[in-house]
Formats: C-alpha cells, structure tokens, sequence
C-alpha cells in the first residue's frame, strides 16, 4: 500500500525532532510541506525531494502528497510542532477519503506549547488549555467566547498564533477580556522563536503583557491563579492546595 507519514517535527531544531519523526523522514522519498517548515529540515535530509506550497494552500498541499503517494512514493507530509496540534493530520483524512489506497500513519512532534514551557520553566503542570488567536479559521467571536470561559475557569491558558500585521492588536483585546476574570498581577510569559536561532522568553504580569509586541513565532501563555514568578521562570504549582 502507498504510505504518507503526516509528520510533526517539533519547534524548529534538529535536536527537539523526535527520533520516529527523524526516521521517517529518512525513510520516505519526498518531503512536502509549507516552505517555511521545509527550509527547517532540508539540511538534515538534503537527498530527498522537496516540494512546497505557500500559506492559505494547504488543501492543495495534502492533495499533492496524495498524488505523489499514488506514484508509489513514501512521502512525509511534514507540520511545525505536533501534526495534530493545529497541524495538517486532521485535513489529511479528510482529503484521504478520496484516496483509499494510500495508508496514512501520523507520527507526533513536540508543540510550541511544551516547547515553549520548558524554555519558560514549569508554566503548564496544572490544568490548560490552548487557544489560537489566529480568526482565519475560527470567528473572532468564539475566540472571545473561550478567552473568557477559560479564564473564568481558571486554566493556564497557552496561546497560539498571537498577532500578524493584520491582527497587531489581537493580544491587547485577548488581555482586557481575560482581565475580566484574571488578575492584571497574574504571571505570564512569552517565548519566541522555540528552539530556533534567536529564541528568546521574558516573564511579565498579565497587565504588561497587554502591551508587549509579539508576533507569530510567538508564543504567550497566562498562569493561573497560583502561578508564580521564581529566579525568573515561570512556574505553576501542580495543585491548589500548595502553599
């Protein structure tokens, strides 16, 4: 049977790819993805073929290693992070339904969200959730909807996609809503670029957050209740009864 691997191979470097990602890669013939990711992995991997398509063409993408897959290719559909984090796992079976004959496998990869928590510290060691401030896919208003349900919950709330040039200011009404529930003290932190060149994290309250820039190789997350700010990490008690 013809085989896609739909690969998730972690926040950016090398090291941070798992070894089962690692492998499949190696073992396929041709690597497809958006180019960004695909400039991630060429070096590790320079005897295969590569093929891309920009943003916004991800359904001509899964098409595409589908087609390859039924020349009788192992391909590896490859995604930034986890494949079924906001990753390409879930469009692949719906575009698979068209192509019974080609076997898909999804091999899983470190997201932004733990990625990015243990550049942080220990953010997400009680409940969380993650939330996409991208509204591509997702209205705004039900965005707004689980903004505020989470953090009148009080999860740690870990957040993707958190501005583009058309959204500069997403982060800034993400914040006032969440402030509704949330403390303005309430610790946060941002980390950018997770294990890529020029990674970087900063640690601020809720209310300086509202107003720091970010961008979409960004990623935010917002502590509990409980969570607390020590020797500059970011760490979230595992239970609410720790003092």
């Amino acid at each position: 049977m013809n085989k896609i691997y739909v690969v998730g191979i972690g926040p950016g470097e090398y090291e941070q790819m798992t070894i089962k990602a690692a492998n499949a890669l190696k073992s396929c013939d041709t690597i497809i993805g958006y180019t960004v990711y695909v400039d991630l992995v060429k070096e590790h991997f320079a005897d295969k073929e590569f093929m891309t398509t920009p943003m916004k063409k991800e359904v001509e993408r899964c098409v595409l290693a589908f087609e390859e897959a039924k020349k009788g290719k192992t391909v590896s559909m490859i995604c930034s992070g986890d494949a079924g984090v906001y990753g390409m796992a879930g469009l692949m079976y719906e575009v698979g339904v068209n192509y019974p004959d080609v076997e898909l496998e999804i091999i899983p990869g470190v997201t932004a969200a733990t990625g990015g928590a243990s550049v942080l510290g220990a953010p997400l060691i009680h409940d969380f959730c993650l939330i996409s401030l991208s509204d591509l896919l997702t209205p705004w208003e039900k965005i707004e909807a689980r903004l505020l349900h989470a953090s009148e919950a009080d999860f740690v709330i870990c957040l993707y996609n958190p501005s583009s040039r058309k959204r500069h200011d997403y982060l800034q009404k993400a914040c006032d809503l969440m402030m509704q529930h949330k403390a303005p003290e309430t610790v946060c932190g941002i980390v950018m670029n997770i294990g890529r060149e020029g990674e970087q994290m900063h640690t601020m309250s809720l209310k300086e957050l509202r107003d720091t820039k970010v961008d979409m190789f960004t990623t935010v997350f917002i502590g509990n209740s409980q969570t607390k700010e020590l020797s500059g990490k970011m760490v979230t008690p595992r239970g609410y009864r720790n003092v």
